[in-house]
């Protein structure tokens, strides 16, 4: 048996020569922002060898392209023009990025 982790979210990713480390973070269930939202809060990190986090990547971008294709998300950048320019006004994201990690 192998054990899980969830994760709302990446909170960093550094590289350092030839190691790429990320920070995973997830919505803490006690700890509140000034305006009463979860802070987010590190997790654990994974540390790669920099090949291993390009192949990693390529991997997501394809996983992410066959959601895209099954309508189970959506890019905002496909939206109509009005749509973007609105949530650009109002400040939201332009991507598929957790308002949570700003």
């Amino acid at each position: 048996m192998s054990s899980e982790l969830y994760s709302d979210g990446i909170g960093e990713i550094t590289v350092t020569g030839t190691i790429v480390r990320i920070d995973l973070m997830s919505l803490s269930a006690t700890e509140r922002d000034a305006s009463n939202n979860p802070v987010p809060v590190f997790r654990q990190r994974i540390v790669m060898p920099v090949d291993a986090f390009a192949n990693a990547v390529d991997l997501m971008q394809k996983a992410l392209g066959g959601l895209v294709e099954a309508g189970a998300v959506r890019r905002i950048s496909d939206a109509p023009n009005v749509q973007a320019a609105e949530a650009a006004q109002k400040g939201q994201p332009t991507s598929n990025a957790s308002p949570n990690f700003n």
